[in-house]
Order: C-alpha cells, then structure tokens, then sequence
C-alpha cells in the first residue's frame, strides 16, 4: 500500500507522517517513509538527524545508479521504520516531480519499492503543481492533514481538487482528512459536509506533539520516558488501523474557491454551536470519528 500525504505548510504534516509510521510498524507492517521536500526533515523525528537525500547521493557518483548501495540511501528509523528524503532541485531550477520520479527509480534500482507492505510518501505542504502531484501517481490512498482554520482548509481543497484529477488517470482515493492539534471542529464540520470525505481522526490540541519535532522524537519514544503520554499514541494507532482495513476511499469534489471562502468567512463571523454536530458518530463512509 502506497500512501501520499498532503496538507499546508506548518500544519504538523511531518510530524504526524512519522507516528502514524510507527503506529503502522506496531501493527507489523515493513513501512518505508520517503520525504518529498528540499527541506529534507521529514524523517527528523524517526532518525534523530537530517539523512542524506537522494539527490546529494546520486551527484556524489554522478548519476551511477550501479554505485549506489540501499544503504547509501536508507536509513533506519525509530521502531524499524525505514527512511528516505528525497531532497529537491536547486531553489529557483529544476522540477519537485523529477526528483520524485528519480528516487522512485532508483528504489525501483535496488529492489527495494516492492520490500514495503507500506510506502509513506510526506510531501512539501500545499504545493500541488504538477512536480510536487506527483507522489499521487503512486499512491493507493491520500491523506489530508488540517486543522480548524481557514488557510489549512483552503489548502485541503485545493489538494482536493489535484487528488480528483489524479484519480483520472490512477487508481488513487482520498482515505480522508486527520486534524492535527486541533481544540475545535466547526470549520471541519462544515467543510466536510459541504465537501463530502471521511474525517478519520482528530488530535486534540496538545502541545507535546509540537514538542516532539523539536526533541527530534516521535511520540512513541518519548512514551518511554513520559509514560504519561500513552494516550496520545491511540490517535495514531486508530489512524493506522483505519488505513489497514483498505478503506474504499472516495474521488471527492472539491468546492469553488470563492464559494468556500464565502463558507469559511462566514463561519468566522457568525460562528456555530459545535455540539449539534457530535451526535453523529459515523461519517458518510463509514469511519468513525471522535
């Protein structure tokens, strides 16, 4: 199973990739995570440190593919799951889709693309230009990472909108939205009834998660030390075990631009009683929300 995560900049899209990495190898699963952004840290809280990228490797040997060993360019992580970055083109040149469709290839190289019951592709925020789409032409299922604000939900639907283009061409779904750090839902609430999609967990607003990625730890080690934080772990077991059960996924449509920000706008105006929406438990495809 191939899964391509998405959603704005800063949103915590890195840090939730990695636990729910490790929620899937709890469950017994061989996940590979491959970081999808010139940044290249979004395998920091699995290894502790920036790995090499793709890229740097292959121009270290000048393009060789045959000189390059998978251990040049996978990494082990926290709880055995295995890292990749990437990394990018130089800033102002090149394509974010060629770099992906290079890593691709070389993985492809080494026989390692088919090792993995799991491939977590973490991609570059909200960027969803043809190069940085391009984890969707891999990808079995999608996942949107929001919050309850206006920009984050902006920046869903417009992935929505590149994951239904995609689903043209491939056998791509959308497994659903996972709020991140999030203490309301009303903004969610209405887009999600407005843009119909499963919503398939929501983080309370806690801020070791923040911490986390600054410790370069993901929750499930910083539950060695802080027991206490055990319960946040069950969000992230939930949404792996979500994504096990090979949900069908929908081809969502997304909202017109103006429409939505008419809806949004008009939710921070006027906002709504959100306690009306939690007596229903199941969304319109069968997941179950909190």
């Amino acid at each position: 199973m191939k899964i391509a995560v998405y959603g704005k900049g800063g949103i915590g899209k890195s840090t939730t990739s990695c636990n729910i990495s490790i929620a899937l190898a709890r469950r017994g699963e061989k996940v590979l995570q491959i970081g999808c952004d010139p940044k290249h840290d979004s395998t920091f809280t699995l290894t502790g440190f920036l790995i090499p990228t793709i890229i740097d490797t292959l121009q270290s040997k000048d393009y060789h593919y045959e000189d390059i060993w998978s251990e040049d360019v996978i990494h082990k992580g926290y709880g055995g799951v295995d890292c990749v970055e990437a990394g990018g083109p130089p800033a102002g040149a090149g394509c974010g889709g060629y770099v992906v469709g290079e890593t691709v290839k070389l993985l492809k190289e080494l026989n390692a693309f088919y090792e993995y019951d799991i491939i977590l592709f973490d991609v570059l925020g909200d960027v969803v230009c043809g190069g940085f789409a391009a984890p969707l032409n891999y990808a079995d299922y999608c996942l949107i990472i929001t919050d309850n604000g206006f920009d984050a939900l902006f920046a869903a639907n417009r992935i929505t909108a590149s994951i239904r283009e995609k689903a043209r061409t491939h056998p791509l779904r959308l497994a659903g939205l996972v709020g991140n750090r999030t203490s309301k839902r009303d903004l969610i609430n209405q887009y999600v009834e407005a843009c119909p999609m499963p919503v398939i967990e929501v983080l309370p607003l806690i801020e070791d998660i923040r911490v986390s990625r600054v410790k370069g730890k993901t929750l499930f080690e910083m539950v060695g030390s802080e027991p206490s934080l055990n319960y946040v772990c069950e969000y992230y077991l939930d949404i792996a075990d979500q994504i096990l059960s090979q949900p069908e996924g929908i081809v969502p449509k997304e909202i017109p631009d103006r429409e939505l920000f008419n809806l949004l706008s008009d939710l921070y105006l006027n906002p709504i009683d959100e306690g009306k929406h939690q007596n229903n438990k199941e969304n319109l495809l069968g997941f179950t929300t909190i």
